[in-house]
């Protein structure tokens, strides 16, 4: 994923004489910061030339980061500066913003902060403050979390989601509305008849084919073909959906897809849980890809969340069914048979390491057109989930720290085959009690990344306007 492309102006004092003197300290912040940000692989920092000292400056230095196309911008204070620099800046450099300040005793950068900071609110300009040494790790944690977050929602702008076939099933919670997501998220929606995959996978080259069935049966834990639903050929025409989706994706511009699949292609094509699965993962049987978040069963705020997950993090994202809880172990069963990137099979950056944990096991009867479900038992980790949902038309975002769990392998798949035993399952073990889980977690679809991202999602709704509830150990 590229980098995040970052303003940082430094503040000045108006009076010259005070300008000049500090200038050289001024530069010095600025320097730290840039360096600091950068020095993290994440950030590219387009920092202004000078400090600012007049609302010329302020104008030209804003200018120049909104050419440059950054995505956010950081007002830097170390001494006392015009509040009056901030405001006309704001008018030019991207925002959301930064109000940045050092600590210092004898320097007034925390004057400075404070009088901006008052200025924005009168303003009504978004923004969050940070103060202290970018040098600490605590505060470089908080200014690299509102990137990721301002950053994540801004990429959303210009988005087109690729919507194949349309609802699942009769669900609801699958289908957003096109003019709430332009409005909100900036998003538009092209739907797609889902007879392209067939369509363009057919057009695949034979020897293309055949050259990804040889990986996969290399690589993977286990390829269980049997005589009726799980053959090579039936392999085969998995791998074709896979770079069918590809080519409409690239041919038609698409950011993030959803695909129906179920009552459709799973009964007269072919599953496409290895498609969506080699979508969502950063490699596939060729190589490196960056992630394409792909939503099985048409879930459009569920491809909404990934989006954001993806957006924030680089990373492929979890999607799966809240399908059981097992209270002998208090833990959940989290698993899909669709959507199940092979990168939490091991949570390498490595793809040959969760390969090896991959089983392509013959799909369930409850989908007569047959194919390898993608089987696998996550690998443990602390993990954030997540879940945008509407009531009353209104978003709301829902957050669940939780950690994935595993357990010799033996009784993994003794708990896996009390539900599915082919579709892959994250054993986990979410904050809340279940009682409160399954109070309060608003759908049957939830997604999720390792880390702890909970102060990125809360700046995220903080930027969109919207309430946010998260589900730990206090919520009540």
């Amino acid at each position: 994923m590229k980098k995040y492309k970052v303003g940082l102006l430094t503040m000045s004092d108006g009076r010259s004489y005070l300008h000049e003197t500090q200038f050289e300290m001024n530069m010095q912040y600025q320097n730290a910061i840039k360096a600091a940000l950068e020095a993290t692989g994440q950030v590219e920092v387009v920092a202004g030339t000078a400090p600012i000292n007049s609302n010329t400056a302020a104008k030209e230095e804003a200018m120049r980061l909104k050419d440059a196309g950054v995505e956010l911008t950081i007002f830097n204070y170390a001494i006392w500066c015009y509040p009056q620099f901030s405001a006309v800046a704001a008018n030019y450099a991207p925002g959301p913003y930064i109000l940045f300040c050092n600590i210092h005793p004898s320097e007034c950068g925390m004057v400075g902060m404070m009088a901006a900071a008052g200025t924005f609110d009168q303003l009504g300009v978004q923004y969050e403050r940070i103060w202290g040494k970018i040098e600490d790790p605590e505060v470089l944690r908080r200014v690299m979390a509102f990137i990721r977050a301002a950053a994540s929602v801004g990429r959303l702008r210009g988005n087109t989601y690729g919507n194949f076939g349309g609802r699942p099933m009769g669900m609801y919670t699958a289908v957003a509305n096109l003019d709430q997501w332009q409005k909100m998220f900036g998003i538009d929606v092209e739907d797609i008849e889902q007879y392209d995959i067939v369509r363009y996978g057919e057009m695949v080259s034979d020897d293309k084919v055949k050259k990804a069935r040889l990986w996969l049966e290399e690589h993977a834990r286990t390829v269980g073909y049997n005589d009726s639903n799980f053959t090579p050929e039936k392999l085969e025409t998995q791998i074709r959906s896979y770079y069918g989706l590809r080519n409409i994706i690239d041919e038609r511009g698409l950011d993030f897809v959803g695909i129906k699949a179920h009552g459709d292609l799973t009964d007269w094509y072919v599953t496409v849980d290895l498609a969506e699965a080699f979508l969502n993962d950063s490699y596939d049987m060729d190589g490196e890809h960056e992630p394409i978040v792909a939503a099985t069963e048409s879930d459009m705020d569920g491809a909404l969340t990934m989006q954001i997950f993806k957006y924030m993090t680089g990373k492929p994202v979890l999607f799966a069914d809240v399908r059981h809880y097992e209270q002998s172990e208090n833990v959940w069963f989290f698993g899909n048979s669709g959507t199940s990137a092979t990168y939490y099979a091991g949570g390498s950056e490595d793809p040959y390491e969760n390969m090896k944990y991959v089983s392509l096991l013959p799909e369930s009867k409850d989908y007569p057109a047959g194919g390898g479900s993608v089987h696998y038992f996550a690998a443990p980790g602390k993990v954030t989930m997540a879940r945008l949902a509407r009531k009353k038309d209104k978003y709301y975002l829902t957050l669940v720290p939780a950690e994935i769990v595993q357990f010799d392998r033996e009784k993994m798949e003794k708990l896996g085959g009390m539900a599915t035993p082919q579709w892959p399952v994250a054993f986990t073990k979410v904050a809340p009690s279940a009682e409160t889980f399954l109070k309060y977690y608003p759908c049957n679809h939830i997604h999720g990344v390792y880390g702890d991202y909970i102060e990125e999602w809360k700046t995220v709704a903080k930027l969109l306007g919207i309430e946010v509830q998260i589900l730990d150990e206090s919520f009540k």
